[in-house]
């Protein structure tokens, strides 16, 4: 039972996404978070105001399941397993960050300036959450895809579109990372 509530080895989840895929792929399905929000925005009735959302969302039902996985997911981690969690951060980095004035994480995952409710009591912050949103979710449109559809669904694929996306991605992280987001804070 105690390997439930450890961190997986690599070779194990790296695995059970790939008999996940092959899965997906002998039944003909795709995988992917943003074509969940296009299932989702269709049947709300998206359909009524835009020809990119015509389309059958009952034959996506089944991938919705991804998204109330991902949620009970994150419920149970926090809930049930972020108690064992060790994180170990390189001091550089911790030092990076405390120069952009971001403390470090003291053990939790993410950073409380960035990740908790302090966020949205600094307009410069909400600002940047409601850029930020509007970016991923224009990124997403223009990539005809997520990062998680790219570059798991995609490259399981061979597809040549997904791998250049994910070189884009890669390269938009490493941008924000060392240059904008240096700038910002």
């Amino acid at each position: 039972m105690d390997i439930l509530f450890q961190t997986w080895p690599w070779y194990v989840s790296g695995f059970l996404i790939a008999i996940i895929m092959l899965t997906l792929n002998y039944f003909g399905k795709t995988f992917g978070m943003s074509s969940n929000l296009e299932t989702l925005c269709t049947m709300v009735g998206a359909d009524r105001f835009s020809d990119y959302f015509k389309f059958n969302w009952k034959s996506n039902r089944w991938n919705l399941a991804v998204v109330l996985g991902s949620i009970l997911g994150g419920i149970v981690a926090v809930h049930f397993l972020s108690h064992s969690t060790n994180v170990s951060i390189n001091p550089k980095t911790i030092e990076q960050l405390a120069k952009m004035g971001i403390d470090a994480p003291n053990g939790k995952l993410l950073p409380n300036t960035l990740f908790e409710n302090e966020v949205f009591q600094s307009p410069k912050m909400i600002f940047i959450l409601i850029i930020g949103g509007i970016l991923i979710g224009f990124g997403s449109r223009y990539a005809s895809g997520c990062t998680s559809g790219h570059a798991i669904a995609g490259i399981s694929n061979l597809q040549i579109q997904s791998l250049k996306a994910v070189i884009g991605f890669f390269i938009g992280g490493l941008v924000m990372s060392h240059l904008i987001l240096p700038l910002i804070f």
